[in-house]
């Protein structure tokens, strides 16, 4: 098992940037893939980014792909997704999740795909 815990989130105008973390427990982090989604008000999760377990690949959703970067470092236990050029549609809750096929060569897009969830953390774009 691994817990996930964000941090970064908050309120930045439109055209800003943000950093997000998500801090993992356990000794098997490096073999899952992770994954970033949101939510925003009234809406169903969305995908928004992958990286596989060894940080050779990466998925994006089409909303973000040029603006937003996955990253992963495995020593600190910790995946970031760096936001810039953010715009008012990017605001809502964003969380990390874990993929439990460890080791797994395939990035997956749906949240029913990852069993591990963080708590989330709210992100707000102001125009």
């Amino acid at each position: 098992q691994v817990q996930l815990v964000e941090s970064g989130g908050g309120l930045v105008q439109a055209g800003g940037s943000l950093r997000l973390s998500c801090a993992a427990s356990g000794r098997t982090f490096s073999r899952y893939n992770m994954g970033w989604f949101r939510q925003a008000p009234g809406k169903e999760r969305e995908f928004v980014a992958a990286i596989r377990w060894s940080g050779t690949r990466t998925d994006y959703a089409n909303s973000v792909k040029g603006r937003f970067t996955i990253s992963r470092d495995n020593a600190k236990n910790t995946v970031y997704l760096q936001m810039n050029s953010l715009k008012p549609e990017d605001t809502a809750v964003y969380y990390c999740a874990a993929d439990p096929s460890l080791g797994s060569y395939y990035l997956k897009a749906g949240p029913d795909e990852y069993d591990y969830w963080g708590q989330g953390t709210q992100v707000t774009v102001s125009s």
